[in-house]
């Protein structure tokens, strides 16, 4: 499996829990569940999904601030699609902890919104990052 689809997985599996963020769910058992029920079976895979599920919740607080902070100043953290939130978590934590270039995870990001988001969501997630690279 290559670095693009364990990137979709993550976003896939990280997405599932956003819209189930108001239930008690076991993160863990959330990540098993999804590796299971789709078949993965790539160490590498397994091992990135669950680095970047586990370091994404680790570090949410910073990860929103940071978003939060490069947001129109009328616009506020839940008016963002969970779609365009998950990719943006996934790629600021690939870009802040995980040393991933920033070109990278940018245009990655921007294709999974292009799959997965609105007609606007690739210029969303595209300016959300590439404000918070400039500083």
């Amino acid at each position: 499996m290559n670095r693009t689809l364990m990137r979709e997985n993550a976003f896939r599996l990280l997405y599932s829990l956003e819209v189930q963020k108001n239930k008690e769910i076991n993160i863990e058992e959330q990540i098993e569940l999804y590796i299971e029920s789709n078949n993965i079976t790539n160490t590498e895979a397994i091992e990135y999904m669950k680095d970047a599920i586990l370091g994404i919740e680790k570090n949410k607080v910073e990860i929103k601030a940071l978003i939060e902070e490069n947001l129109k100043s009328n616009w506020k953290l839940e008016r963002i699609s969970k779609i365009d939130l998950s990719l943006l978590e996934l790629a600021i934590y690939e870009i802040k902890y995980k040393e991933v270039p920033y070109k990278v995870a940018i245009n990655e990001a921007v294709e999974l919104a292009k799959k997965y988001g609105e007609d606007n969501s690739k210029t969303f997630v595209n300016g959300i990052l590439a404000s918070i690279v400039k500083k």
